[in-house]
């Protein structure tokens, strides 16, 4: 290389340095700028990214919330059964109140409660005072009346002798004849408020009317005893049951109703007799629905010769019906009570279906459903008055039993 040109590369060595430098430099800040940039862009992003999934967890928790989250239960399928059981009480066959037919007070009585009397018996006797001194008087009356009926009958025989000889008028003759007719009426209603006053006399004595056992007796001695026919406060005596067979009334559920036939076959049991059942039978029925119960009243008859049963108690009867369906069991707070009728509230493909249902048994804290469900439902519990037919619910993820229990 020539000399000439050696010393201009030397002297032009720091230029070309001082370039490099600068563009160096240049280039390093250029760097260290995009860095800032991407770093504040990188922190703007992130925070923008952040604030929106907030929102989007913010909008999609309120939108859960917004839907209700509900309990539900499935109705449980009760077996088909031939057996209805409805309560009754138990009456007797027949039960009277005994009552006067006389005032006076009262004198001495002979049987007390849970005696057994015969049909005539003697159960107590009333003193009558004042019936007695009427007796007396009308039967004096009576006396008189004849007395004077005698004497017009011996007056009219003779006027009728003496008119048939002309020695008496004939007025004379008719005047003696209607003396003696109004006497022989006179004589007759005597004899009748006589007999009237004896048979109130009569009632002093009280007496059953049909055999049986004393339930009540309302009356001790020297209680004013007032007539049943006499008006204001009437005083029975005693109260007399036949319990030798009982009528046990119940009432039969519409929907049962044309099953419940005068034959059945009915057995009965008592609280106080575990493990016993007594056999009856349904006798009779109203033939009509009560309007306001919806149910038919009918009576079932049972045998009670030895008065084991006592009238008055409570039964359950057991009817034995033919074609009871199967039903359905559902908790009571699963029902709304709407104008429309009794309905449940059902989830289906996550919104409510209003539907309504028929009810049968009441069974306390579960209740029969006899139509209007298949049993494959989503019954929400505990559903809101406001529940509408299309809302949106949410099924919790454990829903409680509806319990054991009801009608097998």
């Amino acid at each position: 290389m020539p000399q000439e040109t050696q010393t201009q590369v030397v002297e032009n060595a720091p230029q070309m340095q001082s370039a490099f430098n600068g563009k160096h430099r240049a280039r390093r800040r250029w760097l260290t700028a995009v860095v800032v940039f991407l770093t504040v862009a990188g922190i703007l992003v992130s925070g923008i990214l952040r604030r929106v999934r907030a929102r989007t967890a913010v909008s999609s928790e309120t939108a859960a919330m917004a839907v209700p989250v509900v309990n539900v239960v499935s109705p449980q399928r009760t077996a088909p059964s031939h057996e209805l059981v409805l309560p009754g009480n138990m009456e007797p066959y027949m039960t009277a109140p005994i009552y006067s037919r006389t005032n006076g007070y009262l004198k001495k009585w002979y049987v007390d409660i849970g005696a057994r009397v015969k049909k005539g018996q003697l159960l107590a006797e009333i003193d009558t005072p004042e019936v007695d001194q009427q007796l007396q008087q009308s039967r004096s009356n009576l006396a008189t009346a004849e007395a004077n009926r005698k004497l017009a009958e011996i007056t009219n025989t003779r006027y009728q002798g003496l008119l048939k000889t002309n020695a008496v008028s004939q007025q004379d003759a008719d005047n003696a004849a209607g003396t003696f007719n109004a006497n022989q009426t006179t004589v007759q209603a005597m004899q009748a408020n006589v007999k009237q006053l004896e048979t109130l006399q009569s009632f002093e004595k009280i007496y059953a009317p049909f055999e049986g056992i004393v339930t009540v007796r309302n009356v001790d001695v020297g209680d004013l005893i007032n007539s049943g026919s006499a008006p204001g406060t009437k005083t029975d005596l005693f109260h007399l049951a036949q319990p030798g067979k009982l009528r046990v009334y119940i009432y039969v559920p519409e929907e049962y109703s044309q099953a419940a036939t005068p034959g059945l076959t009915a057995e009965l049991t008592l609280a106080e007799f575990p493990g016993l059942r007594f056999p009856g039978k349904l006798v009779r029925t109203a033939n009509a629905i009560n309007l306001a119960t919806r149910t038919l009243q009918a009576e079932v008859d049972v045998d009670n010769p030895t008065g084991k049963l006592l009238s008055g108690s409570y039964a359950e009867v057991h009817l034995k019906l033919a074609g009871l369906a199967s039903t359905h069991l559902l908790p009571v707070d699963t029902l709304l009570f709407r104008s429309e009728g009794l309905q449940v509230a059902v989830v289906k493909d996550g919104k409510v279906v209003l539907t309504k249902v028929a009810p049968g048994h009441d069974f306390g804290n579960q209740i029969e459903i006899v139509s209007g469900l298949k049993g494959d439902e989503s019954v929400i519990q505990n559903p809101p008055d406001s529940i509408l037919s299309g809302e949106e619910v949410q099924v919790a993820k454990t829903a409680p039993t509806s319990g054991a229990g009801g009608r097998q």
